[in-house]
């Protein structure tokens, strides 16, 4: 599966805008293909909750720390379901009644009108406008939300796939979610989730991040035994760990966020660990910064898209980003001619993203079969 983004104009915008784009969230099938098979979901919790409202202090105890735990309320893929039956039962009463006015309300909801950029812009200043992001309460994802929305209220989710059907669900207006970094490549996962729901790409944001390294008041660097973060975290820093710690490597331990590392550490009370956050999980959990800039890159840019369930409509005279999903049938030159459409179109390729096809199992080339291919079975 390739996945290719496209735009129409090579200047880039800068890291304080943010850029509309529209998105093609269907496959184009060519000869050789089938239907998308569906895909099953698990049933499983899911975890929105408002912002913080008050941080974690130097003198938080642990009963305090362990509400604000409590706070994150478990909502279930049957409670999102309740919710839709709510949700439309409200929507079939205001068709109750008889008259022209009950006819023309019902025909009036029906004509759903796509997003246009503008209205975009507007959003970005709404009060009440619900963005959902992946982490807790100071994860960098929060900030990218926050820039993105500047006045909106950032909805904390446990997982990527939670965040996308939060908005299929309208918990949310929108979702904010990395989709890749300028050191750590591409975010597959949420490749593949675009894929499987039904959302589109308004716009993205670009955001700078800045790591630190966070441990409890009153531990320095001999006590620490092991680093948590994120897996790319831990990796676009690991050059400079090396340097900070030269008497012993501390262990490095793997957690869903960064936000959520710094978040454990607090709760728990761990004198030996330290996390690598943001600054402003430092506020919010009452830990103390040991480093700043831990990062190798100083260069470390995530790009994060904007998504929403109804697509927006591009002005003329803007720039902005198409994505388009097909698959090819093997054959010589076959992506070379799919291309092509393009380059004879002047539209420039910014980005191609391979991903393999779940509809058929990975196929080799047989050299003693007259270069022919074939399926690939596992012993």
């Amino acid at each position: 599966m390739i996945r290719i983004l496209l735009h129409r104009r090579h200047p880039l915008r800068n890291q304080n805008e943010t850029q509309p784009a529209t998105s093609l969230q269907f496959p184009i099938l060519l000869k050789g293909d089938s239907e998308k098979d569906p895909t099953s979901r698990e049933e499983k919790s899911m975890y929105l909750a408002h912002s913080l409202q008050h941080p974690i202090r130097e003198t938080t105890t642990l009963h305090e720390c362990q509400s604000v735990s409590r706070r994150l309320r478990p909502i279930s893929v049957s409670s999102i379901e309740r919710l839709r039956q709510r949700t439309n039962a409200t929507s079939n009463s205001l068709f109750e009644g008889t008259g022209h006015n009950a006819r023309a309300l019902k025909i009036n909801a029906s004509l759903t009108r796509p997003l246009t950029s503008s209205d975009v812009d507007n959003s970005a200043n709404c009060p009440k406008l619900r963005v959902a992001y992946q982490g807790v309460p100071g994860a960098h994802s929060e900030a990218a939300a926050g820039k993105a929305y500047p006045n909106c209220e950032a909805i904390p989710c446990e997982f990527f796939e939670t965040a996308f059907e939060a908005v299929e669900a309208r918990l949310v207006d929108r979702a904010v979610l990395p989709i890749e970094n300028s050191l750590g490549g591409s975010i597959h996962r949420n490749y593949d989730l675009l894929l499987r729901h039904n959302l589109h790409i308004v716009g993205e944001v670009q955001h700078a991040v800045r790591h630190c390294l966070l441990a409890l008041p009153g531990v320095n660097f001999e006590e620490i035994n092991r680093v948590l973060s994120h897996p790319q975290a831990l990796a676009q820093c690991e050059h400079t760990l090396t340097k900070l710690f030269t008497t012993k490597v501390p262990v490095r331990e793997a957690v869903d966020d960064t936000a959520g590392a710094a978040q454990y550490i607090a709760i728990n009370k761990l004198q030996d660990a330290a996390a690598i956050a943001s600054l402003r999980a430092a506020d919010l959990y009452g830990m103390n910064i040991l480093a700043s800039d831990i990062q190798d890159d100083q260069d470390n840019v995530t790009r994060f898209l904007m998504l929403a369930r109804e697509p927006i409509i591009p002005r003329s005279g803007k720039p902005f980003k198409t994505s388009i999903v097909f698959s090819l049938e093997e054959g010589p030159g076959v992506l070379f001619k799919a291309l092509a459409v393009f380059a004879m179109r002047d539209i420039n390729l910014t980005k191609i993203e391979s991903r393999p096809s779940k509809k058929r199992p990975l196929r080799i080339c047989d050299d003693g079969n007259g270069m022919r291919s074939k399926n690939f079975q596992p012993s």
